[in-house]
Parts: C-alpha cells; structure tokens; sequence
C-alpha cells in the first residue's frame, strides 16, 4: 500500500507542475491549444513507450470495450485545456484548489455510488467530514495567500 500511496503522491505533486508548465507553454506559444496539442504528443510518445516496455499487449481489446470508458481521453483532454488556459489568468493555486474540490466532490460520489465499477466505500458521516476538513484546508491555503 505504501508504494501505491507514494505513487499517487508524486501524481498529485504533478498535477500543479503540470499546469505551470503548460500554461506557461501556452503563453510562449500564444495559444493554449498548441500547447495542449504538444502537450498530449510527448504524452502519448511516453505512454506508448511505458506500454512497449511493460504493457501486456492487447490493445486489439479496446474493440470490444464499453464505448463510455473512452471518456477518459476527453475529460483528460478537458482538464490540460482548461487548465492551461485558465491557470495564466486565476492563478495556479486557485485553478488547482478547484481542481482539487471537484475530485474530492467526484471521488466520494464514485465511491459511495460505486460508479464505473469502483469499489464501494459509503459517504459515512466521518468520511464526509473528512472530505470537509480537506476542503476546508486548500480553501485556507488559497485565502492565507
């Protein structure tokens, strides 16, 4: 479990580092869309190595998969834009502070629903206060700015 903890972390220390540097490539760029165009390039360059190297080989299954597990690529495609396009103009740490509330929001109701086949771990009064504090702690993050 540690190592999956860890990995996440560096996934969400990621995810603002992210948003720095493609939002900055979108000003250099002078379009936040040719960032993301390059962006999702270098992405799918090393996503396509990562699966060379370690991947089981079955793409041909996508074939067959459920149309609306694809809607990851669009709501991927979502995020880098409206990040990369936001970010310049609100601020990294308020675009991610959203970001953040709106996983907080969509985790527990994945969760709770057991949504795409995710596990089910019930919105329990304690869970949903611990969402609260979370909450509450990027909130004070932003506005001790």
């Amino acid at each position: 479990m540690t190592q999956f903890a860890l990995i996440m972390l560096a996934a969400g220390i990621g995810i603002p580092v992210l948003a720095a540097l493609n939002a900055r490539l979108g000003q250099v760029l002078g379009a936040p869309g040719a960032a993301c165009v390059v962006l999702f390039a270098v992405a799918f360059v090393a996503a396509l190595g990562f699966y060379a190297l370690v991947g089981p080989k079955t793409l041909s299954q996508v074939m067959i998969a459920p149309r609306h597990l694809l809607l990851g690529g669009v709501l991927v495609a979502f995020y880098v834009l409206s990040i990369t396009h936001v970010a310049p103009h609100f601020g990294v740490g308020n675009a991610v502070f959203f970001v953040l509330l709106g996983q907080l929001l969509s985790a527990a109701a994945i969760d709770h629903f057991g949504l795409f086949g995710a596990q089910i771990s019930p919105l329990t009064w304690t869970r949903a206060l611990g969402i609260s504090v979370m909450a509450a702690g990027v909130w004070i993050t932003q506005i001790a700015a």
